[in-house]
């Protein structure tokens, strides 16, 4: 059975087709600058990769081409082959306590939920449509990142502002990188072969999210009503204080919404070292000695040191942390100087294992706590959950 994983942002769409219950990869690919005459399409097929450029003025114009592609390179004979689309959406609120088959309701239902994500949901409406459109009689499911955080008791999501404006306005934590969380959280139980396992996942890419795992569900996690909440990222701040805003629109005459934007797009990375938001720059210069590359780093590695030791005392203990996504698989510095921030709570590094790449071990055998590279697969979490609806 074919399943094709997508993921739509506003400029883009992510797509991966998988054979299942198999997992196996067919083809993955991206559509990228969608609203712009230099569009490309990209599909990576057996090892090649194979780059087309277009004008692609929207995501039904995307959706088309990737159809095409898929029919030209033989990926499939006949659309007929595709038996679920799984379309990633961000914001679920407390809506959808899990994945849904998708109906003019459901995305009505998504659409109510857009001034919680506004950058993301109207995109991964957007997406949704055009694959309706494209594939009419195909089951369609919606898969949030936010469901898995559904779990969280009302003392770890509520905030202790007044209770009308959850009430009201549904101000509360949700959290996202659901579908890593969780992904990455189950392989960890099958690798400890502990299914009551304490995991703490640190998922850190250019967006960054922690979240303690317990008996297979999220107790707490960092991100919050919005992904600008919890550790300092690529360009968001992570938490701060909210007076910020008003002193800064004050002494810099911007509105509230502008100074919001800079936290957002501005800060982390990208606001300490004053040069780049990416690990790899960032590391690069620490190395040349430049103090704000080294600030940059080091206040991300505190605050995420920060949120292990509060997660390892909310769930009483702790078996593994887990380290994901792009600069949490692929930058042995941050890795190593987390696990030597949080060395108290009986973890010791393996240096040569911390050093290599792929799903391993990175901390020493006899290590109270256990650590672990492993690489996430959000698609792989979606096809699973199309192929759960489908066999209800």
């Amino acid at each position: 059975m074919k399943i094709l994983a997508v993921n739509a942002g506003s400029s883009s769409l992510k797509f991966q087709l998988f054979t299942m219950p198999e997992e196996t990869t067919i083809v993955s690919g991206i559509v990228e600058r969608i609203g712009y005459d230099n569009a490309a399409v990209i599909f990576k097929i057996n090892g090649q990769k194979f780059v087309e450029d277009h004008q692609i003025l929207n995501h039904k114009v995307a959706v088309d081409m990737v159809i095409h592609g898929l029919l030209e390179r033989k990926v499939i004979e006949s659309l007929d082959e595709i038996k679920g689309v799984g379309h990633r959406v961000v914001q679920g609120g407390e809506l959808f306590k899990e994945s849904a088959i998708i109906d003019d309701d459901v995305v009505a239902k998504i659409a109510s939920l857009n001034d919680l994500a506004p950058l993301h949901n109207p995109a991964n409406i957007t997406g949704i449509e055009a694959f309706r459109k494209a594939l009419p009689d195909v089951i369609q499911v919606a898969v949030f990142d936010t469901t898995f955080h559904q779990t969280m008791s009302e003392d770890a999501y509520l905030y202790a502002c007044p209770y009308e404006w959850y009430q009201k306005y549904g101000v509360r934590k949700y959290g996202f990188h659901g579908t890593s969380h969780q992904y990455v959280s189950q392989r960890a139980a099958e690798i400890l072969g502990k299914k009551d396992a304490k995991v703490i996942v640190a998922h850190l890419g250019n967006g960054a999210s922690i979240c303690a795992v317990k008996d297979g569900k999220s107790v707490d996690t960092s991100m919050g009503l919005t992904p600008l909440e919890g550790i300092p990222m690529g360009t968001r701040s992570g938490n701060i204080d909210p007076a910020v805003l008003m002193l800064v629109s004050s002494k810099e005459d911007k509105t509230y919404g502008e100074v919001l934007d800079e936290l957002n797009k501005k800060s982390g990375y990208l606001g300490l070292s004053g040069f780049s938001n990416d690990s790899r720059d960032i590391i690069d210069g620490m190395n040349r000695g430049e103090h704000r590359a080294w600030l940059a780093h080091q206040v991300q590695v505190k605050r995420i040191a920060d949120y292990i030791g509060s997660y390892y005392v909310y769930m009483g203990g702790l078996d593994a942390i887990c380290f994901t996504a792009g600069i949490g698989e692929n930058a042995p510095e941050v890795r190593r100087d987390v696990i030597k921030a949080v060395k108290v709570l009986g973890i010791e590094l393996d240096e040569e294992e911390n050093n290599k790449r792929g799903e391993r071990m990175i901390s020493t055998k006899d290590s109270k706590v256990k650590a672990f590279i492993i690489p996430t697969n959000e698609e792989v979490m979606i096809s699973r959950e199309v192929q759960r609806l489908m066999n209800k």
